[in-house]
């Protein structure tokens, strides 16, 4: 695995010189200063950079705005009423879906709620909604508050999945464990693709499979995963997920998100979920009639016209995923949190560890400072002052996400030296 790597700003030149995707980081935009080599971006997992285009394409909708008015929505460039349908093609490639089954629409915790008032029906017997234990929060309030919606309580109807005691990862056979005890209580799981504090990348077929034999339905939020990790969601076949589009699709601050629901579910009874009238056939939408006609699969699961400004930079970003394909970025991924794991094996053992499984990963490894008598956030801090852009998550984790649509080799590499200066109190290095 590390035949290849070497512990020396040339081997990660050299390495960058030999990359087919090194192109597309002349397609972002960096934090102040990045041009002249000092700062160091290694947060896409919170928040992805902005795409040189997304700004022209917002300011083609503020121009078409300006002078077409309302009728925009048929005469602008990109015409505003079928606006959403523009990021479909490239959502199913990422999501590996059937177009039918994708789109984009609302916010990630609100695209929740909805998504569970369908598939969450519990009954006296099946009521309990499973989550893993250290779940991003907004998954849990979502969780804990349809269940009190319901009637039930939620020190009852609110299961765990946690780690064993001094580990992270979650076992899939302590999961089983559980759906063996109680999995006929069971009725809605709702799980990550990957785990946003130790970067996990969770077994997703193999927990839709444990779904369906426990007869619980089974929901992702991929808000870590989609544009990180390849997707197959329509062959998995989980009843619903839902992601954000401000990590690693780089949508910007609080973009449009998205919803996958599966084909088996888009064929009966449109009244079975919330309803809206973006949902309804674009055909006779206007006649504003008092009957509901769905339109075709998960679009009738839309409930209000898309805020074009906001998906305009989705747009730009996932020209930029289908320039790139999932499959170059997955492999140029793992190359890059390869080098990050053998630097630190080499430069920083006994010091900083990772906590990120080697073997079921996205581009997130977190890492934690083991050195002895240092202070972890302390050595977060002079990672800060010497501009390394990172994340914090108490009590002790650093995450580092090198992704490969814009972060370089050298990115590791430098970032590993700054990190060696941190630990070690020293100055930060000569910017080069």
């Amino acid at each position: 695995m590390h035949r290849d790597y070497g512990a020396t700003r040339g081997h990660a030149e050299a390495m960058d010189r030999d990359d087919d995707l090194a192109a597309l980081r002349d397609e972002f935009n960096f934090p102040q200063s990045v041009a002249s080599g000092l700062p160091i971006y290694l947060c896409g997992n919170s928040l992805g950079l902005q795409p040189r285009r997304a700004v022209r394409y917002v300011q083609e909708e503020l121009d078409d705005w300006g002078r077409l008015a309302v009728d925009g929505h048929h005469r602008a460039r990109r015409p505003w009423l079928p606006y959403h349908r523009l990021a479909t093609p490239a959502l199913a490639r990422l999501a590996g879906a059937l177009p039918a089954e994708v789109v984009a629409m609302n916010t990630l915790t609100v695209n929740l709620h909805l998504l569970m008032a369908r598939f969450y029906q519990p009954d006296a017997s099946r009521y309990r909604i499973l989550i893993e234990s250290t779940a991003f929060p907004s998954d849990r309030f979502a969780a804990v508050s349809q269940i009190c919606m319901r009637g039930f309580d939620p020190d009852d109807a609110l299961i765990e999945w946690a780690p064993r005691p001094g580990e992270t990862d979650l076992r899939l056979e302590d999961l089983e464990s559980t759906m063996s005890a109680c999995g006929d209580s069971i009725a809605l799981m709702l799980l990550p693709g990957v785990q946003y504090y130790n970067g996990q990348l969770l077994d997703m077929p193999a927990l839709c499979r444990m779904a369906r034999q426990a007869g619980a339905a089974i929901g992702f939020d991929l808000a870590h995963a989609i544009g990180n990790v390849p997707l197959s969601l329509h062959d998995w076949a989980p009843d619903f997920a839902a992601w954000c589009s401000y990590k690693y699709l780089n949508g910007g601050p609080g973009a449009i998100a998205g919803v996958f629901v599966h084909d088996r579910h888009l064929q009966g009874d449109s009244k079975a979920h919330l309803l809206g009238w973006w949902g309804h056939d674009e055909a006779s939408r206007f006649s504003m009639r008092p009957a509901f006609t769905a339109a075709p699969g998960v679009e009738s699961w839309q409930l209000s016209n898309p805020p074009i400004l906001s998906l305009a930079p989705v747009l730009a970003s996932l020209e930029l995923f289908d320039l790139a394909t999932m499959t170059r970025l997955r492999e140029k991924s793992l190359r890059l949190t390869g080098y990050l794991e053998y630097l630190l094996e080499q430069c920083l053992a006994g010091q900083v560890r990772s906590i990120t499984p080697p073997n079921a990963r996205g581009a997130q490894l977190s890492l934690m400072v083991t050195a002895p008598g240092i202070d972890p956030r302390t050595v977060f801090a002079r990672l800060e002052a010497q501009q390394v852009v990172a994340d914090w998550r108490d009590p002790d984790v650093v995450r580092v996400a090198p992704v490969p649509l814009y972060n370089r080799f050298l990115d590791v590499f430098e970032v590993v030296e700054r990190l060696q200066s941190a630990i070690s109190g020293g100055a930060a290095p000569a910017a080069p």
